[in-house]
């Protein structure tokens, strides 16, 4: 199997490229040799490379800086996935594309499934929604896996904003009227490369949310993480609107997993679970850079 892989460098691409070498060749590709924001460069780079996979896990993901840049996170998030989904149907290769919870509004009470109407609140939802959108229109053999408030122990992310402020013993307010499921870049790829070895053709073409079990606040989530760093550190529980951002954050966005554990068979963690595993690779990588 030969696998093309887009945002190597980023918290998932990294864990992806590792995660998909026993299943075979792996061209893991980064911003300087495949910009999303150039039609013509994803073109020549999938045909150069004639993969059987392409992995897209590259993506604008700054939600605020998003409010002021539309048009580029439309090109990268909504426009591009598109594109690889055509050569994707000219290779007769099969697409994996991520996407997020932040397509839907958070005005449910109980968890999204798969059939639930999408309606983003701001501009890195609708981009993103765009994209699903292109990759189904393109009628290509494809995977959209929807995922949530992704961490790991590299790059930029909740979990190492907190770990900086408690380390750094700067005072922790964090917001506690937004749900989701905290998911480790590390289970993502363990889990898309269970699901490359299970994938039927007749499974492709599927919309699955791939996140840990139950859910969980920004707050708790915070507190969750001071514990497994075996820190002490108060965490003060405060509303949205006492933390305003440039963009609209959905208050309750839990997504549903059991389609992708039952057909795939995937038993996927409590969100707790794998929280100690990024601590552990958190503290590996300090002990490294000192």
């Amino acid at each position: 199997m030969k696998i093309l892989l887009t945002g190597r460098n980023g918290q998932v691409g990294w864990e992806l490229e590792r995660a998909l070498a026993p299943l075979g060749e792996v061209v893991a590709t980064d911003r300087s040799t495949l910009d999303l924001a150039r039609e013509d460069q994803i073109r020549s780079v999938v045909r150069a490379v004639k993969p059987d996979v392409i992995l897209n896990a590259a993506a604008y993901t700054a939600v605020d800086k998003a409010e002021s840049e539309p048009e580029l996170a439309m090109r990268i998030n909504g426009f591009a996935p598109g594109v690889l989904a055509e050569e994707a149907k000219r290779l007769g290769a099969l697409l994996v594309h991520y996407s997020t919870d932040y397509v839907f509004d958070g005005k449910k009470a109980t968890p999204y499934v798969e059939e639930d109407e999408p309606n983003p609140l701001n501009v890195y939802g609708r981009t993103k929604l765009e994209g699903e959108r292109a990759v189904r229109a393109a009628g290509s053999r494809h995977l959209i896996l929807r995922t949530s408030w992704v961490y790991a122990a590299r790059g930029r992310n909740f979990f190492l904003a907190i770990a900086a402020k408690v380390r750094a013993s700067e005072r922790l307010r964090v917001v506690d009227d937004q749900t989701g499921v905290p998911t480790p870049a590390a289970l993502l790829a363990a889990s898309s490369a269970a699901i490359l070895r299970r994938a039927e053709p007749d499974a492709s073409g599927n919309l699955y949310h791939l996140v840990p079990a139950g859910w969980t606040t920004w707050c708790g989530f915070a507190r969750a993480i001071v514990a497994a760093l075996g820190l002490e550190a108060e965490v003060e529980a405060i509303a949205s609107d006492q933390y305003p951002t440039r963009a609209v954050r959905p208050r309750h966005t839990v997504l549903d997993n059991r389609r992708v554990g039952a057909t795939f068979g995937l038993v996927l963690p409590a969100w707790q679970t794998p929280l100690a595993d990024c601590v552990q690779q958190y503290g590996a990588a300090a002990r490294r850079s000192s």
